[in-house]
């Protein structure tokens, strides 16, 4: 793979913001780029590895500059997840989104716009943010998500027992004893979830779209947005943390008007019927459904 990656650190409350810049080896930096958002009890290595594995090695091998960021208290942020960790996604939302988004634009003076990438809850975090700030619905080129949902609203054992019981019940009850979630050593995530972030996520999958910190509604936010051009995928097995059918709820929540739909499943002539975490790391999308990723950026025009 004839890529090149380097950490760069964004001095952030008390600390810094992680954000690994992956690059072809002759980068075009006149073109724009891609930023991508990890999900809940996870980090930026859902999208990339040193050894060149994940999407975002992918896509910079083709010609794309990638950047993947580590929110607040995750993978080589820090302050890291303790005790006494107060920030939530809100923070994701309103600070370090909008942060990021102006820093990228910075290392990238002859582009207006960056391509936004996430999977599973970073989805829904990043369309916060564009539903919620005029700014970013003119500097966000598009929107690409992996199994994003906001609700989960399909019933089944499996989402009774990973959701209802020891998601919404279990969870904040070590968090609690703990001061977070510690999802790593619990082995239910590659990270740890903060006090706050865990309440506000369970909040928001059981109900209103409501920031939980000031009110603010961002169901309204949405109605009036002005959406870049977006692409949701879901996958076949992925049954309870981005059911497609919640993902298909999510796309009418938001009244995005240019937007496209991809379902990972073997009927639809993918190798496989992909899961939450598979639709990203098996080392079968690699061509299989990363190749036509590529090709939206490649060929974008939005």
């Amino acid at each position: 793979m004839n890529i090149q990656q380097k950490s760069l650190y964004i001095p952030y409350n008390h600390g810094h913001l992680h954000l690994r810049q992956i690059t072809p080896v002759h980068p075009d930096m006149s073109k724009p780029p891609v930023l991508m958002l990890h999900g809940a009890m996870s980090n930026g290595r859902v999208f990339y590895s040193d050894s060149g594995k994940g999407l975002g090695c992918y896509l910079a091998d083709s010609g794309v500059v990638v950047y993947v960021l580590d929110t607040l208290g995750r993978g080589l942020s820090e302050p890291k997840l303790a005790r006494g960790f107060k920030a939530g996604q809100g923070e994701v939302i309103r600070e370090q989104l909008p942060l990021i988004q102006q820093y990228i634009l910075s290392l990238h003076p002859k582009v207006e716009r960056v391509h936004w990438c996430a999977h599973s809850w970073g989805g829904v975090l990043m369309a916060s943010a564009i539903a919620r700030y005029s700014n970013l619905q003119g500097t966000v080129a598009s929107l690409v998500t992996f199994g994003s949902k906001r609700r989960i609203e399909v019933k089944s054992i499996k989402k009774w027992l990973s959701v209802d019981l020891i998601w919404n019940k279990v969870a904040p009850i070590i968090a609690w004893r703990s001061g977070y979630l510690p999802a790593d050593k619990l082995k239910i995530g590659m990270d740890n979830e903060s006090r706050a972030s865990l309440r506000q996520s369970i909040d928001w999958v059981r109900g209103k779209w409501i920031d939980s910190d000031d009110g603010f509604d961002y169901q309204q936010a949405a109605s009036r947005a002005n959406w870049p051009k977006s692409w949701f995928i879901a996958a076949k097995g992925d049954t309870v943390l981005g059911n497609p059918s919640d993902v298909k709820r999510m796309i009418a929540e938001c009244q995005i008007k240019q937007v496209d739909y991809t379902l990972l499943s073997k009927k639809q002539g993918f190798k496989h019927d992909y899961d939450h975490g598979g639709m990203l790391t098996h080392k079968d999308a690699v061509n299989d459904h990363f190749p036509r990723v590529r090709d939206w950026y490649h060929n974008f025009n939005g």
